[in-house]
């Protein structure tokens, strides 16, 4: 069963923008309630999409490099990947079957 990875500034180009399938960036805190709400739906998609999408998460207060690079300025906040480029983004929490769909997209 996969889980979520943890990234960093240093593991961000090889885990996100070189992967070779689709990822799903969570940038996230610890302080921050809503990324509480959506760290077990994306355990749950983790499992669901195993092989297919890379689910990570950004700790964005010991990462900001990475934040500032890819311009979040609210958190959560989903980055959508395919190819090592951002096709979409979600900012805040949003229900799973809304996280799916994106999901789903990078797929198609």
């Amino acid at each position: 069963m996969s889980v979520p990875i943890t990234v960093t500034d240093a593991t961000f180009q090889a885990e996100v923008i070189d992967s070779d399938i689709p990822v799903v960036v969570d940038i996230w805190a610890t302080w921050c309630g809503p990324c509480k709400q959506v760290a077990p739906l994306l355990d749950q998609l983790a499992a669901e999409y195993d092989g297919r999408v890379k689910i990570v998460k950004l700790d964005a207060d010991q990462n900001p490099e990475t934040v500032t690079a890819v311009g979040v300025t609210s958190i959560p906040t989903l980055g959508f990947y395919t190819a090592g480029a951002r096709v979409d983004m979600l900012i805040g929490a949003h229900p799973k079957p809304i996280i799916a769909e994106k999901m789903e997209a990078l797929l198609a």
